[in-house]
């Protein structure tokens, strides 16, 4: 047995490094290692709750907006303020456009270029995957940056700036939309539909949205030449190193849902556990500090309980991330979880068929851009101008509140409580904290450990391709994960 450490990784938001035990030529243990403490629950301590606003989107300078919904969430749940449907429509749409810039910026920029390494090069499609994707030089980044930056113009039409806009409040948006400004939403929808169909999926969003099974995903894939299109790029490289077997889940998912609430949201609230779709009971989630640089003791606590009291001095840690659990059990989070729980019937139909691995994490991220994308645009047609955004209300000075939301890599949460007109409590669990949390009090690895166990490491691999593929297709944010 040998130990290898990978790590830092570059294209990961933050720091993470991972550090691997390798026999036979796969990893036979993994532990993955959040190596920065940064405290913003520490910080928010004592602060007037409003502050909340103010510091959480600062925890992540690329899902701030994802912070500032949880944490309005939770303001709003705390005080009892609701929010005018215009409003609800316009945080969905500033919500949806940092979640889908978050995805392609993910799937272009970070995941992607791995493809165009050395270690493939006796690969058939190498060269163009190398053309396309390389780092610095792939002609994929120079048409992604400008569509990009297009698409992101929403937020100053909606919210004013971003990152950490102060637009989303407890009662809505207090940025209200008129008529011209609803038109040139639609322009810019209308131009980033036309990137996605010309040059991410070489098809109508709506045709990708209809595909069923496996089945009808490799007959569309076969209508075209893989170059045709960089999904179909995908679909390709997948098939031939056969992602389907790599990284693969616990099988046990979960979703707060996102877009709205209840019967009217966008994606669904629930557990998808070995196939079974089951409601979530929030009650039941809690962190556990036991293999984590925090002081106190060995049992998990509920957030509302929660303490984030750094000790570095600990010899059974290893991460400053903590092991958040559902019922004593580790879940996967993120897009793969989101339309498994929402019960797409292409996502439903590729987790029947191989589970939750590399392919079906990177294909449910897809799938989600262009759902979101049409929603987008039904929302934006929603809006009725010269009505309200915002509702105003007091808040109490005694109170609690939970802010549930998805950010694009999975389930967010804040959990607040007031007392005497103050934060005393602050509690967040971001969705890389689920996905790379440290094992539990009973041994229990995170999903991404489990996932890395079993990768297969080529003779003189220092930085694994198998261990790259895999954790990036969690997408990670560790600068959120230790918040």
């Amino acid at each position: 047995m040998t130990r290898l450490i990978v790590g830092p990784f570059n294209r990961v938001e933050g720091d993470l490094e991972v550090k691997l035990d390798i026999g036979e030529g796969v990893v036979r243990r993994a532990e993955v290692v959040s190596p920065l403490y940064r405290g913003f629950e520490r910080i928010l301590h004592g602060k007037v709750p409003a502050d909340a606003l103010v510091y959480a989107p600062r925890i992540c300078g690329i899902c701030s907006v994802s912070q500032s919904v949880a944490a309005a969430k939770a303001l709003s749940a705390a005080s009892g303020i609701a929010v005018p449907e215009n409003g609800a429509l316009a945080v969905n749409l500033i919500h949806a456009t940092e979640n889908v810039a978050d995805h392609l910026t993910h799937f272009y920029l970070f995941f992607m270029p791995d493809f165009a390494r050395e270690a493939y090069r006796g690969e058939t499609w190498y060269d163009d995957a190398a053309a396309r994707f390389a780092a610095m030089t792939g002609t994929a980044a120079r048409e992604l940056l400008p569509a990009r930056s297009q698409f992101m113009h929403l937020m100053g039409i909606l919210a004013g700036k971003w990152p950490h806009t102060l637009t989303i409040q407890p009662g809505g948006s207090t940025r209200a939309v008129v008529p011209s400004e609803l038109a040139r939403i639609s322009s810019v929808l209308s131009a980033f539909r036309n990137f996605l169909e010309r040059t991410l999926f070489g098809d109508e969003l709506e045709r990708i949205v209809a595909l069923e099974n496996a089945g009808e995903l490799q007959a569309w894939a076969d209508e075209k030449p893989a170059a045709s299109s960089d999904f179909r790029r995908f679909l390709a490289i997948s098939q031939a190193l056969a992602l389907e077997h790599l990284g693969p889940s616990q099988d046990r998912y979960m979703s707060y849902g996102a877009y709205g609430a209840g019967a009217g949201a966008l994606f669904k609230t629930g557990t998808c556990v070995e196939g079974r779709k089951t409601a979530l009971d929030i009650g039941a989630v809690s962190e556990d500090t036991s293999h984590a640089w925090y002081a106190g003791g060995r049992a998990a606590l509920p957030p509302f309980d929660g303490e984030t009291r750094p000790d570095a001095s600990r010899e059974d840690a290893y991460s400053w991330c903590k092991a958040p659990r559902l019922a004593g059990v580790a879940m996967e989070v993120g897009a793969l979880a989101r339309q498994l729980v929402d019960g797409h019937p292409l996502i439903r139909d590729l987790h029947a068929k191989s589970g939750g691995n590399v392919h079906t994490r990177v294909v449910a991220r897809l799938l989600e851009i262009a759902r979101v994308v049409i929603a987008m645009e039904q929302w934006t047609d929603a809006i009725v101008a010269g009505e309200r955004f915002i509702e105003h209300g007091k808040m109490p000075d005694q109170a609690m509140g939970i802010g549930l939301t998805e950010a694009a890599r999975g389930s967010l949460g804040h959990w607040l409580r007031i007392e005497n007109g103050r934060i005393a409590n602050y509690q967040i669990i971001a969705p890389t904290t689920w996905n790379f949390s440290p094992r539990d009090a009973s041994g229990a690895p995170g999903p991404l450990e489990q996932a890395l166990e079993g990768a297969p490491v080529r003779a003189g691999e220092t930085e694994p391709v198998s261990v790259q593929h895999i954790v990036r297709s969690f997408d990670p944010c560790l600068v959120c994960t230790v918040h």
